[in-house]
């Protein structure tokens, strides 16, 4: 019971920061057809409570692809495609009509919930749906007339923010209406991305069946950039293949992230809690788009003193690292490499040059335990060693009493207190008994 509750107050303790970091913000979330189908559906309508509960406005969009096509199949109609883009005639629209006004209503049903012993007690949400959306038709294309498909023509995203400040989720469909009153199929992704431009959101998000994009061995890919997206969807037709909603929102996703959408977001909708999980932790679960990624090794500034402090203590105190003041990192930032994660210093080092001698020292060398498994470590060495040979230094040493067999299997060698710069072997301690270790850049 003891380590549930710990583990309970540590989980609380690191969400505490992204609380604050969402509190406030605008988020476009999409929920394809797949999720609408999805034996967790219930648990993200809750969760989608939970953001809302925690002051975030919320604009839902829904698909309906899988529910359409579902219901061609029954009323006999082939389902027909040009570009990866549905051609909708006269009978289709009527189907897809049904099936989005029946799809929103079930959506707010759910949100409106807020029985006892449930997830959304007490909630009282109020969903808001209209003409927000204004289309025009696709049109004809290389002699195909794509018919009551249509693309966006304009997002009423004052509207849309009105009733977000009034404390309402905003639900918007898959369909659209003209201003000559016609109504035309959209797709969602595009609505979705469209919507999260128009109203400068922080976040866009949506749902896979896997926990983000993978790699070839199956791994998920935490991080890429628009142009990374649009390669994999590029990929993908030129493959031949019909595109995954998946894909879909992968290349609007990357088209929000170049519009000024900070990131966007891709997480399974078969993981229970994987919305929550990817927001409100600092690694995340699934793939995010995004123009920078969440994790960067650049110089120190004086701003970073606090994050170095933080991460460099525990060390000091297990006299690991030698002790070092506020004052004297204050006077010595210029020397610190960080490497930063979503705002919070994961590691650092720092070089002192010894000009004459051409040699560095690569000192307080820290990694946060929760990535002293990973190839951080070697990130540092690498951008100390750039910035070692950028001075014309062609060695660089280390002291350590702890981390010998650790440097050793990173290329440094045993050295001696003679090998040492002649400034840096008078202040050697002999009593501490530090190990010398070095590397040569040349």
């Amino acid at each position: 019971m003891k380590e549930r509750t710990t583990e309970l107050v540590e989980g609380l303790r690191h969400s505490v920061p992204y609380i604050n970091a969402h509190h406030g913000k605008t988020f476009v979330i999409l929920l394809t057809g797949a999720v609408l189908k999805s034996n967790n559906y219930a648990n993200i309508i809750s969760d989608i409570g939970l953001l809302y509960s925690l002051g975030i406005k919320l604009v839902i969009v829904n698909g309906a692809r899988n529910q359409i096509d579902e219901a061609l199949k029954n009323h006999n109609i082939e389902p027909k495609y040009y570009k990866n883009t549905r051609i909708t005639d006269a009978p289709t629209l009527d189907i897809v009509k049904q099936i989005t006004g029946l799809l929103q209503l079930n959506i707010t049903a759910g949100l409106s919930m807020s029985l006892n012993n449930t997830p959304l007690q007490g909630a009282h949400i109020s969903v808001v749906s209209g003409n927000f959306v204004i289309a025009q038709p696709l049109g004809v294309e290389d002699g195909i007339d794509y018919c009551h498909t249509g693309k966006i023509r304009r997002i009423n995203n004052e509207a849309i923010d009105e009733q977000l400040k009034r404390g309402s989720i905003v639900l918007l469909g898959p369909v659209g209406v003209s201003v000559t009153g016609e109504s035309f199929n959209l797709s969602s992704e595009d609505v979705a991305a469209e919507v999260a431009i128009k109203l400068k959101a922080d976040k866009l998000i949506s749902f896979c069946a896997e926990q983000g994009v993978l790699d070839e061995q199956g791994h998920v890919i935490t991080d890429l950039f628009p142009i990374d997206a649009d390669n994999y969807v590029n990929n993908k037709e030129h493959q031949g293949k019909h595109l995954s909603s998946e894909a879909r929102f992968l290349r609007a996703a990357a088209k929000a992230c170049r519009n000024g959408v900070r990131r966007s977001h891709l997480v399974s909708y078969l993981i229970d809690g994987s919305i929550l999980q990817e927001l409100f932790s600092r690694d995340g679960i699934g793939t995010q788009v995004a123009m920078e990624h969440s994790e960067q090794i650049r110089s120190a500034t004086i701003n970073d003193i606090g994050g170095i402090l933080e991460l460099i203590r525990p060390l000091e105190e297990q006299g690991i690292l030698v002790k070092r003041s506020r004052e004297q990192l204050e006077m010595e930032i210029d020397k610190f490499t960080i490497i930063e994660r979503d705002n919070m210093t994961i590691g650092c080092a720092a070089l002192y040059p010894y000009q004459e001698e051409k040699m560095g020292e690569m000192a307080c060398v820290a990694i946060h335990p929760d990535y002293r498994n990973s190839s951080r470590g070697d990130l540092l060495i690498e951008k100390i060693a750039e910035s070692a040979r950028n001075l014309g230094l062609e060695k660089i040493f280390v002291l350590t009493t702890r981390s010998i067999h650790w440097f050793r299997e990173k290329g440094f060698m045993p050295a001696e207190v003679d090998d040492l710069p002649i400034k840096k072997k008078k202040l050697y301690n002999y009593q501490r008994n530090s190990k010398i270790l070095m590397f040569d850049l040349m």
